[in-house]
């Protein structure tokens, strides 16, 4: 349970669940259906919430609610975007009320870590719910898997449906909670596999439009600096696919914004700046390609570096 009055532009609290292993920390995969795109006049009509710990489903619900009155509800010839989400008036005839569910809805978001597709509109509805049940609880600091999705995948989309075509990933009845809560969880799953994240604050610090650099990539280079060794650094250039790049790092400049790795190519010890933001991951060279890298590691380059 968080104040939604804090600026979630500042980083996360510290300590759980934000700076624990990732498979250890609480997530809670939102999705709603709602009957228009202004958060002022329009309600949710469908939710569904699921609370997961290691790939473990800890908690789940999944619901119709109708927040209009009966007198509302036969007034209503359709249900707003109905040719999108496919909830009739009959649907929500018999649905409870969002106040109902309110005590169910805190109980998961309590400790957890809001996972969700454009998380902002879903955000918002839920918080304004919240607001209008009379409660306090708000969802704080969450995860996009849309943002995520734009720094490891080049892809001319990054919808919903884009990622499941890319994945494989099958949804029955697209746009309804239940289905759309399993695609989500699939496409974090595998974004999570290309970004290889040491927590849920790595992950929050993918901010493409801030150009911010991970504080994990930015250690690990300088680690890698200091040992001198080649690494393995997992590159995803402007509108390109990301590359893997056998380098040995010879500096770090901080002062930049964001920060640049420079260092070399192997093999061919060609020259490369690196900007940090757009670095994935940075590992170890694989055993099998560690031993023809060894002797060129500790030659210096002799070209001038290229900008990436």
């Amino acid at each position: 349970m968080t104040d939604g009055r804090k600026d979630r532009t500042a980083p996360p609290p510290a300590g759980p669940p934000w700076d624990v292993p990732l498979a250890e920390a609480p997530l809670l995969f939102v999705d709603l259906e709602m009957d228009g795109l202004d958060v002022a006049r329009h309600r949710v009509i469908e939710l569904c919430l699921e609370r997961v710990v290691g790939g473990e489903v800890q908690a789940r619900l999944e619901t119709l609610v109708c927040p209009f009155t009966e007198a509302e509800l036969a007034e209503k010839t359709s249900i707003g975007n109905e040719h999108v989400h496919g909830i009739t008036r009959a649907m929500l005839a018999g649905a409870r009320p969002f106040d109902d569910v309110v005590t169910d809805v805190e109980a998961l978001l309590d400790g957890a870590i809001l996972v969700a597709h454009a998380a902002s509109w879903d955000v918002r509805f839920l918080e304004m719910e919240l607001v209008r049940a009379g409660r306090q609880t708000r969802a704080g600091h969450y995860l996009d898997t849309l943002i995520l999705a734009r720094r490891a995948l080049a892809l001319s989309s990054h919808s919903m449906e884009s990622l499941c075509a890319h994945f494989g990933i099958v949804r029955p009845k697209a746009h309804r909670a239940g289905d759309d809560v399993a695609a989500l969880r699939r496409v974090f799953e595998e974004t999570v596999k290309v970004l290889a994240p040491v927590s849920a604050r790595d992950l929050w610090e993918v901010r493409i439009a801030e150009r911010m650099a991970r504080t994990a990539i930015v250690e690990a280079c300088s680690a890698a600096l200091e040992r001198g060794a080649p690494v393995r650094t997992v590159y995803r250039p402007s509108r390109r696919k990301p590359e893997a790049l056998d380098m040995v790092f010879t500096e770090l400049r901080t002062d930049l914004d964001p920060p640049r790795v420079i260092g070399y190519q192997l093999p061919g010890r060609g020259r490369r700046e690196l900007r940090t933001d757009r670095i994935l991951t940075v590992s170890p060279i694989p055993d099998e390609h560690a031993g023809e890298h060894a002797d060129q590691a500790s030659d210096q380059p002799d070209r001038a570096p290229k900008p990436s």
